[in-house]
């Protein structure tokens, strides 16, 4: 059978891109990476992970893996991060505030109304001043690589809150930073830095008497049970952070490192699509559990709170930094 002309051509056409994407696929060199949370499977962030894994596997042709193992299985935030400075796990998922105890220039996200609104956020996170924020920690043994939406974190607590002068007295849970102890502080309440996994325990049996964070991990972590009354006081936007080991960024080759830039940059749009929809979500779950949610006054509480700045600005690392997302808000 004589082939056609024409038909030679084409096939040629069509076989070269696919024979170059099956060269480009084997030369990726075999990698596992293991990467480690403190995340339920159906949080946000966790589904833009596995998706990023996905991701990963197909960009390399099956050659890199990334296996997640969620739900704090080898320990809370500050117990990945010291893992990933000893070599024992390539990758995990912090917020700022535990960014904040290995690199003081994250504590400037538990500043509180340090944005104006979520663009000017997102503008911070996802541009220059976000970008160059995340490279800080390479020198301690990780650095960052994407940023996740979190929403704002308000108080939550066993009592209505609908002023300052209500949480004089209260113990509240927060993350154990410098920045968030002097916070409640200054509101005239007790921090109580107690492990995450033990707050929902602590609730019930009255240790505590509320805590922060944005609606979902409210509703997800069950806190809406035993603290029915969710105060809207917005008083920190606090991102998650995706963390890389150095020490396995410096083992890869450029083509690696570009598959997981990529997966980590397309993981950033698929977690910001699902959080408005998850947060409308969590809301509605909440009022039918029995929730109410409680509108305050927030010049009250940021006038409560200016201390904060005063300490930022006598700092020259954080006043740096505060300018820097000051400025990008007139960007």
């Amino acid at each position: 059978m004589k082939l056609n002309p024409k038909h030679l051509v084409t096939s040629l056409m069509l076989a070269v891109p696919l024979a170059l994407a099956s060269t480009a696929s084997l030369a990726v060199e075999r990698v596992t990476l293991k990467l480690a949370h403190n995340l339920d499977t159906t949080h946000v962030v966790h589904r833009a992970l596995a998706q990023m894994a996905k991701d990963i596997d197909e960009a390399s042709g099956g050659k890199m893996k990334l296996r997640i193992y969620p739900g704090g299985q080898m320990g809370g935030p500050r117990e990945t991060l010291e893992l990933i400075q000893n070599g024992a796990l390539d990758m995990t998922k912090a917020s700022a505030s535990e960014m904040e105890t290995f690199q003081p220039a994250y504590s400037i996200f538990s500043l509180p109304y340090v944005f104006k609104d979520s663009a000017h956020f997102e503008k911070v996170i996802y541009g220059p001043v976000g970008r160059e924020l995340m490279n800080e920690t390479k020198d301690i043994g990780f650095t960052a690589i994407a940023a996740y939406v979190a929403g704002t974190r308000s108080f939550y607590a066993k009592k209505e809150i609908h002023s300052p002068a209500d949480m004089k007295g209260l113990k509240i849970r927060v993350v154990a930073t410098p920045t968030t102890i002097k916070l409640i502080e200054l509101l005239g309440a007790a921090p109580a830095p107690i492990p995450f996994g033990e707050v929902y325990t602590a609730l019930q049996q009255g240790v505590i008497d509320g805590a922060e964070n944005n609606e979902p991990s409210y509703v997800q972590t069950r806190h809406v049970e035993v603290a029915k009354y969710y105060i809207e006081d917005q008083h920190t936007s606090v991102p998650d952070f995706l963390v890389i080991s150095t020490s396995t960024w410096n083992k890869l080759d450029d083509e690696q490192k570009q598959i997981i830039t990529d997966a980590a940059r397309k993981s950033e749009k698929y977690e910001h699509e699902l959080w408005d929809q998850v947060v409308l979500e969590s809301r509605q779950r909440a009022e039918q559990i029995g929730a109410k949610f409680i509108q305050v006054d927030k010049a009250a509480f940021r006038e409560a709170l200016a201390p904060l700045y005063d300490d930022f600005r006598a700092d020259p690392v954080k006043a740096e930094w505060l300018e820097k997302i000051e400025a990008a808000a007139g960007e």
